[in-house]
């Protein structure tokens, strides 16, 4: 007797799912659920990534929240980034709807204040990623969100002018495996609050803050910064408080942007150069206040140098630069543009007997990680 004819409409859910997960066309897997509601209903519940590309004449409110997360169920990520009108009650969607939340990006979300990140603290409890950018948050709302989402990994503080060390700090205090931190353009954190934060933490933003010495060694104090970003640093005491820092503080450090560090001397790049052995990147851009001490010193302590930024540099003159020719023996990019005090032959010569380098004028230099802001 034959078998009954069988469809790919009788199997079930699960097999569904596989076959789903199994297509490798984003073209394939956007038509899939064209078949029927319920290959609509297997792939919205696949997905696990939303970004909402939020135009001019779009508005996403709680009600527009609320029904796609409940048409995405399974949301691992959701990016709200760039919607300007979304207020703090529309969070509250995430109430019922936010526990499976590992990552959210709320950039430039301007009306979100620290009643709506209550709504993301008590709905996503296993957040590891937040992205508050530009958002009108202060302290009171990072303490809050550093109580329930005790596992946050990355956090993008960037341009939250409201928050202080007082915030940084419950978010470093709370939440102990902390990996990057971004508080660029904070001009009201000076760095204390990390004093004490876990040596997970081994990636920070710093650009344009106000470090007082005090803050600048207690970003070092958990030991793991293998990737930090100080430029346009604000800060008066002449770098001294670097050269005070403890080498076991500093040895793990992998990549360094001191941009537009104009105070900056010799006795620091003296102290980071013998105490970094690790250092592959640094970037020296506009750095005045380094003389041949310091450029010698890198030379003869930077042994893993791969990428040097040494745009602009007032001092760097042709012992100088002979002081990196001859030492830097990994040095791959260098980068040495507006540097009047070089001559023509040195730099020729400097090619000549360093052909393995590659010297460009434009500054081109990334020290984040790969791993940062994503799982």
């Amino acid at each position: 007797m034959d078998d009954p004819p069988t469809s790919v409409l009788q199997l079930p859910d699960d097999c569904l799912h596989i076959i789903f997960q199994r297509l490798d066309s984003s073209l394939d897997r956007d038509s899939f659920g064209l078949a029927c509601h319920r290959w609509l209903r297997i792939q919205n519940s696949s997905r696990r990534s939303l970004q909402l590309l939020v135009g001019p004449s779009m508005n996403i409110d709680s009600c527009h929240l609320h029904r796609l997360l409940d048409r995405f169920s399974q949301l691992q990520s959701l990016s709200l980034a760039g919607c300007t009108e979304l207020l703090d009650s529309d969070l509250s969607a995430l109430l019922d709807n936010g526990s499976k939340l590992q990552i959210l990006h709320l950039d430039c979300c301007y009306g979100i204040t620290d009643h709506g990140l209550s709504f993301v603290a008590s709905g996503c409890p296993n957040l590891a990623i937040i992205s508050l950018h530009r958002c009108n948050i202060t302290d009171v709302g990072l303490e809050t969100l550093s109580k329930s989402c005790l596992v946050l990994k990355d956090v993008n503080l960037s341009y939250c002018s409201l928050i202080s060390d007082h915030g940084v700090g419950a978010i470093s205090k709370n939440c102990r495996q902390l990996r990057a931190v971004d508080i660029s353009h904070c001009r009201s954190v000076n760095g204390v609050g990390f004093k004490g934060c876990s040596q997970t933490l081994t990636y920070l933003e710093a650009a344009s803050c106000d470090f007082e010495p005090e803050g600048m060694m207690a970003i070092f104090s958990g030991g793991g910064l293998e990737y930090l970003n100080i430029s346009s640093i604000n800060w008066w005491i002449n770098g001294h408080g670097l050269s005070l820092i403890s080498a076991r503080f500093i040895s793990k450090l992998r990549a360094l942007n001191f941009r537009l560090y104009r105070t900056i001397g010799d006795d620091a790049i003296l102290t980071i150069s013998k105490g970094c052995p690790l250092l592959q990147e640094w970037s020296l851009a506009l750095c005045h206040g380094i003389g041949i001490a310091g450029w010698e010193s890198i030379g003869s302590n930077c042994f893993n140098l791969e990428r040097l930024n040494v745009n602009g540099c007032r001092y760097l003159c042709d012992e100088g630069l002979r002081a990196l020719r001859d030492g830097c023996k990994r040095l791959r990019y260098l980068y040495l543009g507006r540097c009047r005090r070089i001559s023509s032959t040195a730099i020729e010569m400097f090619k000549c007997l360093r052909s393995d380098v590659e010297i460009g004028d434009e500054e081109a230099m990334c020290i984040a990680p790969d791993w940062a802001f994503r799982l």
